[in-house]
This record gives C-alpha cells, structure tokens and sequence, in this order.
C-alpha cells in the first residue's frame, strides 16, 4: 500500500531526472536563455543566458506519470487540462519572447483571454459533468460544507485566475516557485489520501506527480540554477493548485497554502497603484516583494528559505483548519 501511494512521486522524479540532463543543453543549443530586464535587481544580470522554458521537463514527467493512472482515476483529466491550457499559455509567451525576441512576449489581453478560456471550460467542467457543486469547504469550520450559490462563479474565476498570475509572480527567484509549490502538492496529496473530503476523490497521482516532479527539478532549479522553469512551468503549477484547491472543494484554502502568490500579487498591484497615484513614489523597494527583500540585503536562498517555511508551517495550519 505505502509503495503505491509513494509510486507517482518516484515516477515524475525518475523521468525529470532523466530529462533534465538531456534538455537543458538542448536548450542551451537552441539559445534559449533567459532575458533579464534591466529594471530588475543588478545581481540577476549575470543570469541572462540560462536556459529557460524548463517548465516543459515538468509538464512531460506528469504527463508520463499520470499515463499510468488516468484510466482508473479520471478525475485527475479535469486537472491535467488545467496544468497543460495554462501551461501552454505560458509556453507560447515564452516561445513569443525568447525565440521571436519580444521581450514582453503575449500581450496583456491575449494572455488575459487564454487564462479566461481555459478557465470557463473548467468551470464548465465542474458545473456540468463533476458533483463539486457550489459548495465549498470553509477554514475553522470544522470540515463543515456551505453551498455558496450563484457567488461560486465569481469566486471560481478570481481563485483561478489569481492563483495563476500569483504563481507567476512568485518565479522570480531560483527555486522559488519550486520551493514553494511542492509544499502546496505535498499538502494535497495528503488531503486527497487521508482526508475526509478528498479520500474518494482519486486524485492523488496528478497531485504526487507534481510532488515528484518538483523535486527532482529542484536539483537543476536551486541557486545557482542551470535552468528556469519560465511561464510555461509558473502558469502550469498556478494552474494546478487552482483547480485541484475547486476539486476537492477547498478553494478558500488557497489563502493559506498558497498565501506566498497572494502576497506577491498583490505587492504588485499595491506598488503599481500608489506609483500611479503618488506620480512615482514607491512602497516596496521593488516588486514583486521578493525583490523587495534581495534589496534589503537578503540573500536569495534565505529569501527562498523564508518563503517555504513560511509555507510548510501554513500548510500544517490548514491541515488543523480542515
């Protein structure tokens, strides 16, 4: 029974080990390296060149992984399609800035319009075809399950699209996104194995394979890394907790497991707005705030090692708020 359970983390890790030695100088051939901005921090500079678009070693190691399992666990094909739409999305941005050499890659509403459409068909998904409903599973409240009505659909469209750009905003680090996201999967592969509300859910393996996954990236990902993830994998991750947080009807959860995008987006928005209102005057020293934290004299690895502990020990919190 234990080898079953650990099986989906051993096979995503084996085939993103396997893969990452094979692609990353592949990529380096193709000259796909990482465009640093110039309004960024000074110390990132020397990281221009480094192969991106490694979000596609993860994406192929959970779609390996979960060939072995979608037959007798289909509820995990509503969640692949969410990871693979947003990570698709984000390849072609990617693709549009490194390979045609626009450094602002989609344009703002052609992202935004992406994200919506895979987002309504999920929606639609789970209104039409999954018995998800319009309930949803409330923090503190003792597993008690309150139907939300008609605001599910408001609420479904910011936690999906929120996550996904949070997601986005948190890779800006070396290992960042990794760090943190393996943590939120780990979180649900529990809550899909051993919780009430997710013990039937059947989806475990998309969940661990994610798990797997990361981790194995995260030997190639961590400073110095030799490889980013790039939209592709940071839209496909966001993408992942979002719908599998609406599966097992958790979505409120994502404030607190994913309270590390949440503030990252938001330093964004917070910075964007008083720069716009003040005519130039700052809040953060930069966004987003992990930035804002190299500038303060932090290193990355502490910045990256903060932000997970502070996610693991949010993940233990929402296990007790279940």
């Amino acid at each position: 029974m234990n080898l079953k359970l650990v099986l989906p983390v051993l096979i995503s890790f084996a085939v993103t080990i396997i893969l990452c030695p094979i692609v990353i100088p592949f990529l380096k051939r193709l000259k796909f390296g990482q465009y640093i901005r110039g309004e960024g921090p000074q110390s990132h500079q020397k990281k221009s060149g480094t192969p991106t678009m490694g979000g596609i070693i993860i994406l192929v190691s959970i779609v390996v992984t979960c060939l072995f399992y979608i037959k007798d666990n289909p509820s995990i094909t509503p969640i692949l399609f969410v990871t693979l739409g947003f990570g698709l999305i984000g390849f072609l941005d990617d693709y549009i800035k490194i390979v045609m050499k626009r450094n602002l890659g989609l344009r703002a509403w052609q992202k935004m319009l992406g994200q919506l459409i895979v987002t309504a068909v999920f929606g639609y998904y789970l209104m039409n075809y999954s018995d998800v409903g319009t309930e949803i599973l409330i923090p503190f409240m003792g597993g008690k399950l309150v139907d939300i009505s008609w605001l599910y659909i408001p609420m479904f469209f910011i936690v999906m699209l929120g996550t996904v750009n949070g997601s986005n905003f948190t890779d800006g680090l070396d290992g960042l996104e990794s760090s943190v996201t393996v943590l939120i999967a780990t979180f649900f592969s529990v809550v899909a194995i051993i919780a009430p509300i997710g013990a039937n859910s059947g989806i475990s393996p998309i969940t661990l394979a994610v798990a797997g996954s990361l981790l194995g990236f995260l030997i190639y990902n961590v400073y110095p890394a030799k490889v980013f993830m790039g939209d592709t994998g940071s839209l496909a991750l966001g993408g992942f907790v979002a719908a599998t947080a609406c599966m097992l009807k958790m979505p409120l959860f994502i404030i607190l497991v994913a309270l590390i995008y949440l503030v990252e987006i938001l330093s964004v928005m917070i910075q964007v707005t008083y720069f716009k209102l003040t005519g130039g005057k700052r809040i953060f020293k930069m966004a987003p705030i992990h930035h804002h934290f190299e500038l303060c004299g932090w290193s990355e690895t502490r910045v990256v090692a903060v932000f997970s502990i502070i996610t693991a020990v949010l993940c233990i919190v929402a296990f007790a708020a279940m």
